[in-house]
C-alpha cells in the first residue's frame, strides 16, 4: 500500500467511525442531489421535496434533511435542520468547519463550554455563523421553531462536551 492509499484508507476508517458515533449513518444515503455533485446539470430543490428524518445525534424533536453529500466522506455536504421551539443544543464540537445560515425563525448561538443563554447572540432569518473545528458551541430556539442550513466538507460529526447530553448514549 503506497503512502497515499494508506492515507485514504485511514480517512475512510475515520469517516466511518465518525458516522457511527454521530448517529447519522441512516441519513447519509438520502441526499437529494447526486453525491458528490460533479457539475452534471443543475440541482434544484423546492421545500416540498425535502425528506425529513429524526436526528440520531440530537435530542428528540430535531429533524434533518440531507440535500447534498455523504456526511461520512470528505466531500461537500449541505443539510437542513428543523428545530422546534424552546429547544436547546448542548455544548458540543465538530471535526470540521460549520457554516450555518438561518433560513427561518431565530437561532441563538454562542461560543463556549457551558450553556449560558445570556451569552448567546440572536441570529434572525438570513443570518450566517461560521465556527472553526473543535471550537465549543451551543444554541437554542425561542418561542418559534427554526430551520437552519449547514454546509461544509465532511466527514461530519458532533461530540458533546458532557457525555450525559449525548442522546446516543
Amino acid at each position: 500500500m503506497d503512502k497515499f492509499s494508506h492515507i485514504r484508507w485511514i480517512r475512510g476508517v475515520f469517516a466511518a467511525s465518525v458516522l457511527l458515533a454521530t448517529g447519522l449513518a441512516g441519513v447519509a444515503s438520502v441526499a437529494l442531489a447526486k453525491t458528490p455533485y460533479d457539475g452534471d446539470g443543475h440541482v434544484m430543490v423546492v421545500p416540498s421535496e425535502l425528506s425529513w428524518q429524526p436526528v440520531g445525534s440530537m435530542a428528540e424533536g430535531a429533524e434533518i434533511s440531507v440535500l447534498e453529500g455523504d456526511l461520512s466522506s470528505g466531500d461537500p455536504f449541505t443539510i437542513r435542520l428543523r428545530i422546534p421551539a424552546d429547544y436547546e443544543v448542548a455544548p458540543h464540537i465538530h471535526p470540521a468547519y460549520e457554516r450555518v445560515t438561518v433560513l427561518s425563525g431565530t437561532f441563538h448561538f454562542a461560543h463556549g463550554r457551558e450553556f449560558r443563554r445570556d451569552e448567546a447572540r440572536a441570529l434572525p432569518t438570513g443570518s450566517l455563523a461560521i465556527m472553526a473545528p473543535g471550537e465549543p458551541m451551543f444554541g437554542y430556539t425561542g418561542d418559534e421553531g427554526t430551520v437552519i442550513q449547514l454546509h461544509g466538507n465532511g466527514p461530519w460529526g458532533i461530540e458533546y462536551l458532557n457525555p450525559e447530553d449525548d442522546p446516543r448514549k
